[in-house]
């Protein structure tokens, strides 16, 4: 009696296409650039990590610098996707900004590499306009609500997008010493790492101008004027008895 292999029973296997194939191949690149950087990873071994050939990543994309690309947007549009879908500003700005940062958490502990390759990577050098148009829509809605949520600035309040930055640095910072095993962070300890943020950076009042005076640089000391010589003094007549009238 004949008894069907096992691989005989296994149910066949839908043939790979070429959208397999390239999903294999971001993937692969996403997790070589992610780890290695741009520079520090070669097509020969994405193409192993995806288990195709050169050439058929090259039928694909036409180049490195094609496949980055097609690797950011990828990756900055689920990232904007997470944090803007469904989105309500006009719940003001405390519950804004919680939103907004939990949704960070959430993407950074769903899609790590993609966190890691987006912000711990240099991409300007490579970035074609596509992927600059998509990172404009990522940070235009941003910049808008923290406008919009802010009370009328003053003349020397510091402006969103510079909010923005400290804000998202200090998030890709925890994210990073998380991740190297400097900081242990539950979802709690993130919750109260934003609260901070959000006191700090968006509630903090607008120090005056005229209170705060910055170091000169270095080469810019104003040179001080010599001190004058001080006048000698001059000495004091000796006082004189007067005489009462009379006296000899």
């Amino acid at each position: 009696m004949n008894v069907p292999s096992e691989s005989a029973l296994a149910p066949a296997r839908p043939p790979r296409g070429p959208e397999d194939l390239r999903a294999r191949v971001l993937d692969s690149a996403l997790r070589a650039f992610a780890e290695r950087g741009f520079h520090g990873t070669t097509v020969p071994e994405i193409a192993a990590e995806a288990r195709v050939g050169v050439g058929s990543i090259y039928r694909h994309f036409a180049s490195k610098e094609r496949l980055v690309n097609e690797v950011f947007r990828r990756a900055k549009g689920e990232l904007r996707d997470a944090l803007l879908l469904g989105l309500d500003p006009s719940r003001g700005a405390a519950a804004t900004f919680r939103d907004v940062w939990a949704r960070l958490v959430r993407f950074q502990r769903e899609r790590g590499l993609a966190f890691r390759f987006l912000e711990t990577q240099d991409h300007a050098p490579y970035l074609d306009e596509e992927s600059l148009a998509l990172e404009r829509s990522l940070l235009a809605p941003l910049h808008a609500a923290t406008e919009a949520l802010r009370h009328p600035p003053a003349a020397d309040e510091v402006p969103a997008d510079v909010l923005i930055a400290l804000v998202w640095g200090a998030f890709v910072g925890l994210s990073k010493a998380e991740r190297l095993g400097y900081l242990t962070l539950d979802d709690a300890m993130y919750a109260r790492a934003g609260e901070a943020c959000f006191r700090a950076f968006a509630l903090s009042a607008p120090t005056p101008a005229a209170s705060v005076v910055a170091p000169p640089a270095p080469g810019d000391e104003q040179p001080k004027k010599p001190k004058k010589p001080k006048k000698p003094k001059k000495p004091k007549k000796p006082k004189t008895a007067t005489q009462p009238p009379g006296a000899p």
